[in-house]
């Protein structure tokens, strides 16, 4: 068309290589997953909800007793903040220094530590979703009852975290296959 017109030419736009596309593979997926691990950190280490029960009536009075259900009063739901948190850190240490390092500098180390952010994930993703499932539905056997007909909002922020937690360790574990296919296929050249 430019040609037509009388006009020059532009330059040839240069075909990606796949070196570079996969590097940005590597990276919109990173990103994905940082984003994915650390808001599934934030979301549930800011989950808090107080209610307002009534134990007692003192003539026509009400007396209520505030109850707090918050991330930090079970050990599972911590470890899942920080499980998160770090991968999240890790993802954003990967992209940073892969600006800077070659992947092949790195050999094996990332391969390496990405198998460990998908374990890490995933144990902190099934611990919290082990206490979320007694919460939601309570144990007839252990006579525990259930918290989420009462702590609506938090048990849904804390399953939208557990939900985040579960897209970034797909996320991890993708990169953790790409990584490996190509440290395999790097080396068997």
């Amino acid at each position: 068309m430019a040609v037509e017109n009388g006009e020059k030419p532009g330059p040839a736009p240069v075909p990606m290589s796949n070196g570079r596309l996969r590097g940005r593979l590597f990276a919109l997926l990173r990103m994905v997953s940082m984003f994915a691990t650390i808001s599934a950190a934030l979301t549930m280490g800011l989950n808090k909800e107080t209610i307002n029960i009534p134990v007692a009536i003192v003539g026509t009075n009400p007396i209520n007793v505030s109850i707090t259900a918050k991330f930090s009063h079970t050990p599972s739901f911590i470890y899942f903040v920080i499980a998160n948190a770090i991968a999240s850190f890790y993802n954003f240490v990967v992209l940073l220094v892969s600006r800077f390092v070659r992947r092949k500098e790195l050999g094996l180390l990332i391969p390496l530590l990405d198998m460990a952010m998908v374990a890490l994930v995933a144990t902190g993703a099934a611990a919290a979703t082990a206490v979320a499932e007694v919460g939601r539905n309570g144990n007839s056997h252990a006579r525990w009852n259930k918290i989420c007909d009462r702590f609506d909002a938090y048990c849904d922020r804390g399953g939208g975290a557990l939900v985040a937690s579960f897209v970034g360790l797909i996320l991890l574990m993708t990169l953790n296959a790409l990584s490996t296919t190509t440290l395999y296929k790097n080396t068997s050249k």
